[in-house]
């Protein structure tokens, strides 16, 4: 039957969640995002109340926002503050990680039951192998989504193509609740019309380049000479976009991939100064260190490298690491390294991204065995409670 790949991706997923515990607040714009500690609602005269989004002053950032929500123009990454002023009667709620994971785990086992073929792509979406069952493609998919709605009560798209860069594409295509199957033969007329920046792997940067170049659409790319693509972009690369926009993609579904690294990040809605910003910025990075260490807690694993990635506003990368003398998965910890790296960085220039890396990996258990001491955390498990405190940022005199 050829290569079948899926790519399932939960619909609005934290803030389907969020509807699930208040249906309530079904077909009203409702914004995820804030402090964790936030009260969701508060009980009057029998019913809860609802914070609103005119109500919210801080620095917080959205996580997601539901379909409603976003025809007012939020986004993710977009600041809260903003946020209130594009839609100020919508519903803020605060995020519920440990709701969310919950959830993800829940969707993840349905589908395992009909196809155990699954590679994790975060706690959201996953690719599926569906080239060795014999049923019929639609009959999987609409299967599938079944199986999601009966285990969680919340709705997925899928894409259905014979690799996985078509089908993430295609996942997104008959967004919510969709199911959207494609052939080799349909690229011309279903993927050709699509912006460049709807291949993943083809970002900001990329896309401004290739626009400058009067390349906008797949199709541009793919009738684009690669000698010309060489002159402008490395010889692998060049050669890469050439194969991705003709439906070129050999990976396979990776099943039990152990990872190489952990790493949280985040692309600001503005570009952002660490003078002027500082107080935002802090809250980030200690909302980014402690993202890590809960997911090397997760995992049951521990980093000894522990690094940074930042992006200047003009789109240029840099990034810095430090090895511990011990792995680590604790949030002080891991903060305190990274701000050591902060410090080897130039911050003059206003930033568009800031993201935090443990490298180095290896599991809990085996370093206890291979030391045999047991890993101590300078801090309990939890670390929820951790206070954000001013990141020691070097400055330059202006």
């Amino acid at each position: 039957m050829g290569r079948r790949i899926a790519h399932l991706d939960m619909d609005a997923f934290y803030a389907s969640v969020e509807l699930l515990r208040y249906p309530e607040l079904r077909g009203f714009p409702v914004v995820i995002g804030g402090r964790s500690d936030q009260q969701p609602a508060l009980l009057k005269n029998g019913r809860r109340v609802f914070a609103r989004m005119r109500d919210y002053a801080g620095r917080g950032v959205v996580t997601t926002a539901t379909y409603e929500a976003r025809v007012f123009g939020i986004s993710s990454g977009m600041g809260l503050m903003k946020s209130a002023q594009l839609a100020p009667d919508a519903i803020l709620l605060p995020a519920d990680f440990r709701a969310y994971r919950h959830y993800s785990q829940l969707f993840k086992a349905a589908v395992a039951g009909i196809s155990p073929c699954i590679e994790n792509h975060g706690i959201d979406e996953i690719y599926i192998d569906l080239s060795g069952l014999t049923d019929e493609t639609l009959t999987l998919a609409r299967r599938i989504k079944q199986a999601v709605r009966d285990a969680t009560g919340l709705s997925c798209s899928i894409g259905v193509a014979p690799n996985k860069l078509l089908a993430k594409i295609c996942s997104d295509l008959e967004k919510p609740d969709g199911i959207t199957i494609l052939s080799l033969t349909d690229i011309p007329s279903r993927i050709w019309p699509l912006p460049v920046k709807r291949i993943n792997g083809i970002g900001p940067k990329a896309t401004q380049r290739l626009a400058v170049l009067g390349i906008n659409t797949i199709a541009d790319l793919a009738q684009a000479d690669v000698a010309f693509l060489q002159t402008h972009f490395s010889r692998s690369y060049a050669c890469w976009l050439r194969e991705v926009s003709h439906g070129i993609d050999e990976r396979p579904v990776i099943t039990n991939a152990e990872p190489k690294s952990i790493s949280r990040e985040t692309t600001f809605e503005r570009d952002l100064h660490a003078r002027q910003d500082r107080a935002i910025l802090s809250e980030i990075f200690t909302a980014l260190c402690m993202g890590v260490a809960t997911d090397l807690q997760r995992r049951d694993c521990l980093g000894r490298t522990i690094g940074i990635k930042l992006r200047y506003a003009d789109f240029r990368t840099v990034t810095r690491d430090i090895t511990l003398p011990f792995p680590t998965d604790d949030a002080v910890t891991i903060r305190r390294a990274a701000e050591d790296c902060l410090r080897r960085v130039s911050l003059t220039r206003k930033l568009r991204l800031l993201g935090v890396r443990a490298s180095a990996l290896s599991s809990r258990h085996s370093v206890s065995q291979d030391t045999g001491e047991p890993h101590q955390r300078e801090l309990p498990l939890i670390i929820s409670t951790i206070e954000p405190r001013p990141v020691a940022l070097r400055i330059a005199s202006d």
